[in-house]
């Protein structure tokens, strides 16, 4: 499946869930692109901003969409790496704001 064709598979499950993709194109595909190298490289496809361990279990938080959207969307109209957001946060109704890292310490750096 190239990029364009994830996009057009993505953003039809995700828009029928209420998650949309960020209005900025160009990075949308750059973090479709970087799901992609991480489906090659490690057989699933996890968040592109975040360390993965190469162990589908240990990320299974982390596997798109991350278990960190719902949360991430509903406080801050944007997930943490910014790939979905609320209709709202597209439509400029919701301030952009930095989105922490919700995932535990101990994922993050637990199992380089």
């Amino acid at each position: 499946m190239n990029v364009e064709q994830l996009y057009e598979f993505l953003k039809g499950t995700q828009e029928a869930k209420g998650y949309f993709f960020n209005r900025d194109t160009s990075m949308v595909m750059d973090l479709l692109r970087g799901l992609q190298e991480n489906m090659q490289r490690y057989g699933y496809m996890c968040c592109p901003c975040r360390l993965a361990a190469n162990d589908r279990d240990w990320d299974r938080d982390i596997i798109c969409p991350c278990t960190y959207r719902v949360p991430d969307v509903a406080e801050y109209g944007s997930c943490y790496c910014g790939l979905y957001v609320s209709q709202e946060w597209n439509d400029g109704k919701v301030p952009a704001a930095y989105v922490p890292e919700r995932r535990p310490p101990e994922k993050t750096f637990g199992k380089l």
